[in-house]
């Protein structure tokens, strides 16, 4: 599920932040809004790696790790093009430490919305991933269905609020990538959704 951007989206958006200055110079044609939904992504994908390096010790159930499996080699690529986007432009990169990430980068804040006291969308609470490190079995595949479709949905809320914000997403790249995580993470929520039917637990409602 590695993301190589080969084929392109269609660029609705054509005008860029890139106009002339006075002194003849264009400005940067990216925002500090996609700095941070950037920056705030990475933290966002790295509770989803925490969450997956759970499965092998909780679960022999064969949907459940190839769907981990799937989770944590397509975010692990993103991860990593997202800090070398933020390198490249000379930007602050966030330290990645799976087993800590939600202390920290979880409380970032994020383009049209005040998250200071309140955790990124989606993102689970140092007590709700100590319930999911506690569970197995049946009950882990639940729990695990249920939290990761939450996650999920956080980040369509994320790209929903990064093309909402004013001159944002304009950035070729970041347009691409904000575009393929909407439409990866919705199929995965349909995926997560038809594995919590075949356990008789019904998921979160889908997004249109």
């Amino acid at each position: 599920m590695k993301r190589k951007f080969k084929q392109p989206v269609v660029l609705l958006v054509t005008t860029f932040i890139g106009v002339a200055t006075a002194s003849g110079q264009q400005r940067p044609i990216y925002t500090a809004a996609d700095v941070r939904f950037m920056q705030g992504m990475i933290g966002h994908h790295a509770q989803a790696l925490t969450m997956t390096a759970l499965i092998p010790e909780r679960t022999t159930r064969q949907g459940i790790r190839v769907l981990g499996q799937r989770i944590e080699v397509s975010q692990k690529d993103e991860i990593r093009m997202m800090q070398q986007w933020l390198r490249e432009r000379h930007q602050d990169v966030p330290a990645i430490d799976t087993q800590h990430e939600h202390h920290a980068a979880a409380h970032m804040n994020m383009p049209g919305m005040s998250m200071s006291d309140t955790l990124m969308p989606g993102m689970l609470t140092a007590e709700q991933l100590a319930d999911l490190a506690k569970a197995h079995g049946d009950e882990f595949d639940r729990l695990f269905l249920k939290d990761m479709i939450r996650h999920h949905e956080g980040a369509l809320v994320m790209v929903a609020n990064l093309l909402g914000t004013t001159a944002s997403g304009q950035e070729p790249e970041v347009f691409r990538f904000a575009s393929e995580v909407d439409t990866d993470q919705r199929a995965e929520i349909e995926r997560m959704n038809a594995l919590l039917e075949t356990l008789g637990a019904s998921g979160a409602a889908s997004h249109r």
